[in-house]
Parts: C-alpha cells; sequence; structure tokens
C-alpha cells in the first residue's frame, strides 16, 4: 500500500473513531447519570465482547500468542477499564460538554508517548495543533467565575477526565504494538475479554452489584447498543493502526468531542460559557492541525 492511500485510510479510520467515541461517550454520558458509570460500562463492555466474539468464530484463524502479548493484553485491559471508569464517572458528576472537551488531552498523551517510545515523530504543524489541544482544553475545564472570586477550581468531573485521558494515551501506544503482532480483531477480542473479566472480579471484591434492577427497557437496550458501537469503534482503530501509525490516528479520533458536545447541546440543552466555547473551538481546531 502506497504513502497517500495509507494516509487517506489512516484519515477515514480516524473519523470513524470520532463519530463512534462521539456517540458512545454522549449515550454513556446520559445513562451514567441513570445507572452508575460502573453499571453502564460492564454491561456495553461485555455485549461489545460477544460481538466481536460473534465476528471472530466467522473469521477464525490460527493464532498462537506469546506470553508477552498475553501479558500485554491483560495490562491494556486494565488500563482502559480504569480509563473509561475515570471518564464516565467525570460525566457523571459533571458537565457533558466540559468533560469531554478534557478527554480531548488523551490524543496529546498518546502522541507524546508515541514520540518518546515508539519512535514517532510530529511535524511543525502537528506541534502548534497540540498546543492547541492543551489550551483549549484549559480554557474550557475551568470555572472562570471562580477566577474571578480568586478562587481557581476545576470543574467538576474535569480531574477524573484528565486521569482517564492519560490511561488512553498509555493504552493506544500498547495497542498498536499488540494489533501489529496478533491483527486487530484478535487484539480488540482478547483486550475485550480482559476488561469483562477485570470488572467481573473488581464487582466481588468491591461488592459493587452489576445488575440493573428497575432500569428502564429503553435504558437497557440502549446501554447494550453502546457496546456494539464501542466495539465496533475500538476495531476499526486497532485495524487502522495495523497499517498507520498512532500519532496519526488518534489526534484525528479524538475530534469525538465535536460530536458528543453536538449531540449535548441538542438533545440535552447544556450551556456554556463564552471562554469555554472559545476553548472547545481551539481543542477542535488543534485536533484538525495534528492530521496534517
Amino acid at each position: 500500500m502506497d504513502g497517500i492511500s495509507t494516509t487517506l485510510l489512516s484519515v477515514f479510520v480516524g473519523l470513524g473513531g470520532m463519530l463512534g467515541w462521539g456517540v458512545y461517550d454522549f449515550l454513556g454520558g446520559v445513562f451514567a447519570k441513570q445507572v452508575g458509570p460502573f453499571k453502564a460500562f460492564f454491561w456495553s463492555q461485555l455485549v461489545g465482547f460477544l460481538s466481536l466474539l460473534f465476528l471472530a468464530f466467522f473469521l477464525f484463524s490460527g493464532l498462537q500468542p506469546s506470553i508477552l502479548i498475553g501479558s500485554l493484553c491483560a495490562v491494556a485491559a486494565v488500563i482502559y477499564a480504569a480509563g473509561y471508569l475515570f471518564f464516565f464517572r467525570g460525566f457523571e458528576i459533571g458537565n457533558v460538554s466540559i468533560v469531554a472537551a478534557t478527554m480531548n488531552l488523551w490524543a496529546v498523551f498518546t502522541m507524546l508517548f508515541a514520540f518518546l517510545f515508539m519512535g514517532q515523530r510530529l511535524s511543525s504543524l502537528q506541534a502548534l495543533g497540540v498546543t492547541l489541544i492543551i489550551g483549549g482544553a484549559t480554557l474550557a475545564s475551568l470555572r472562570w467565575d471562580a477566577l474571578r472570586n480568586q478562587n481557581v477550581r476545576l470543574s467538576a468531573g474535569v480531574r477524573e477526565a484528565v486521569i482517564g485521558a492519560f490511561l488512553f494515551g498509555v493504552f493506544w501506544n500498547v495497542s498498536e504494538f499488540i494489533s501489529e503482532q496478533i491483527g486487530w480483531l484478535f487484539s480488540t477480542l482478547a483486550i475485550k475479554l480482559g476488561i469483562v473479566l477485570f470488572l467481573s472480579s473488581f464487582s466481588l471484591l468491591a461488592k459493587r452489584g452489576i445488575r440493573m434492577c428497575g432500569a428502564k427497557a429503553q435504558t437497557r437496550a440502549t446501554i447494550l447498543l453502546m457496546g456494539v458501537i464501542e466495539a465496533g469503534t475500538v476495531a476499526l482503530v486497532n485495524y487502522g493502526l495495523t497499517i498507520g501509525e498512532a500519532i496519526l490516528i488518534t489526534p484525528i479520533s479524538s475530534a469525538l468531542s465535536m460530536v458528543t458536545i453536538a449531540l449535548a447541546i441538542l438533545f440535552l440543552k447544556e450551556n456554556v460559557t463564552r471562554l469555554q466555547a472559545t476553548g472547545m473551538i481551539l481543542a477542535v481546531t488543534g485536533i484538525i492541525l495534528t492530521a496534517f
């Protein structure tokens, strides 16, 4: 595959990640408030695993992963699960638009780790984009009314979103390596299995219930749909990582905030201040620049 077609395919994969995660995160933000972040995440991940298992049944091929790859899949599963739990917790206690904008930092962390440990490099324009993402996320995250009162504090949910973004930054570099070794489908399937096992074990040890007793049928159906959407998105991005580089695909995918914020404004009637809106625009502009 030549350089031009690889770049175009990477862009389309990134756009697919943007749409899929944008919808998933919006629905996660809504239903995390209704059934709690842990239950919403667990059931969506279980359904995602089962849907990928069904797909793998038809695409099965001989595979003998090494102990190293198996261990990395387990580590990646824990990191991914923890990242999304922090993210959903931010959605549960904070404003969906602001938390989603802050989550853009995962692209910065991913690119930084790819630069330091994977030998991938940024152009001058991409470096400018990273700067805009950081500045935009800062503008969108702070309570500026508190600044005027000399009482600086982060908006609710932002701390959780930053921790989740850091964990995602680690995850996608590990996931890229795994996908290159065993392929996009089986890397996604193995990590999903690890996530389900980790969440099940955590539920037992922490004595946290996972049954959605009392939840409406519509709520349950939507959470299950979330699982299919998210699993398909992760599989798509993992496929892209086998032919492209995380330093290009993840910044485009991180434009998911545009989808999440648009849905929050449209359906939840959420309001943002002018400075926060400016921050979101800067973050989105930075994401676009990192694609060139």
